[in-house]
């Protein structure tokens, strides 16, 4: 299968690029970074012209204390109105949290894994315990004029079960869908994806789900994230979310390392002519501020070399 282009001759590609460095890039760094500091970078992240900044979760601050002053985050951040401010929730619990500063987000991402084996590992649940949390949730996220997104990670294999069917997949993004999720996302959580593999998946997720916003989330862990999305985008995918940096990774097991960096992801975008609404040079001064902060080199190769000086495909 492949999707078909509905675009009028001549108009330009559009994508949406969700910024997640905050939350998941944040959180797989080996030391706590300071509250102002995060604070500081989500400011700079937040004039570069993201739509969706995902700030915070609301997990254990025992289980992941580098996020732990998330709230203190949200108060402290000064981002422009047009952007949204996203929390990832994992439970009934984070929820009832979250909403006690329900004035301080817009976007409510709850999750799973298609992997019964993941699942138990990183949230201690079975899949179906989750999705019957998530059908409570998700009417009490609707209820409150929250935007409803979901996350299933492991989409595209495990590295505990392997390969994942893809009906498996579909299936749970369907049930959030019943569950009021207007967009969801497919996680490559330990980057096992392959482009021929990203165009099936995109092309039967299309068909399947048609009216809810499906967003990408690719590892760089094998060094195919960048071809992955290449591989989504033209499956019909036009959401993309992505770290500074090439922050993050998966906790659960370990060696899964970082997203894919948002500014080499943005800045292939932008070399093809496919619109994203990020400054890039306003992403860069964020990535190595990024860099300053935690006191090392990053990864990504927009920083290391810079943007190219053409902003659309030479001919």
């Amino acid at each position: 299968m492949t999707a078909v282009d509905n675009r009028t001759p001549g108009e330009t590609r559009r994508v949406h690029v969700r910024e997640v460095g905050p939350r998941d890039g944040f959180q797989n760094e080996p030391e706590t970074i300071r509250t102002a500091d995060k604070i500081a970078l989500i400011n700079a992240l937040g004039r570069a012209g993201f739509e969706r900044i995902e700030v915070a979760s609301f997990v254990r601050p025992d289980v992941i204390p580098q996020l732990a002053d998330g709230v203190e985050v949200l108060r402290g951040i000064d981002v422009p109105d047009t952007v949204r401010r996203m929390v990832l929730v994992p439970n009934s619990r984070g929820l009832d949290n979250a909403l006690k500063v329900r004035e301080l987000f817009e976007d409510v991402t709850l999750f799973v894994s298609s992997s019964q084996t993941h699942n138990q590992r990183n949230i201690n649940r079975t899949v179906e315990q989750t999705m019957d949390d998530v059908a409570v949730m998700g009417k009490r996220v609707v209820a409150e004029d929250l935007t409803f997104c979901a996350v299933i990670a492991t989409a595209f294999g495990c590295p505990f079960e392997g390969h994942i069917p893809i009906d498996r997949v579909l299936d749970l993004a369907e049930q959030f869908a019943a569950a009021g999720a207007t967009e969801i996302g497919f996680g490559d959580t330990t980057g096992m994806a392959n482009p021929a593999y990203v165009s099936r998946f995109f092309s039967a997720a299309v068909e399947r789900l048609p009216g809810v916003e499906l967003t990408a989330h690719f590892h760089n862990t094998r060094g195919q994230g960048l071809a992955n999305a290449y591989a989504a985008l033209e499956a019909g995918c036009t959401s993309f979310e992505a770290s500074f940096g090439e922050l993050g990774g998966c906790p659960v097991p370990a060696g899964s390392t970082g997203n894919i960096s948002t500014e080499d992801l943005v800045s292939m975008f932008h070399e093809m002519g496919v619109e994203t609404g990020v400054d890039l040079d306003a992403l860069l001064v964020a990535a190595r501020q990024a860099q300053a902060v935690l006191g090392r080199k990053l990864t990504s190769h927009s920083i290391i070399a810079g943007p190219v000086l053409w902003s659309t495909a030479t001919p």
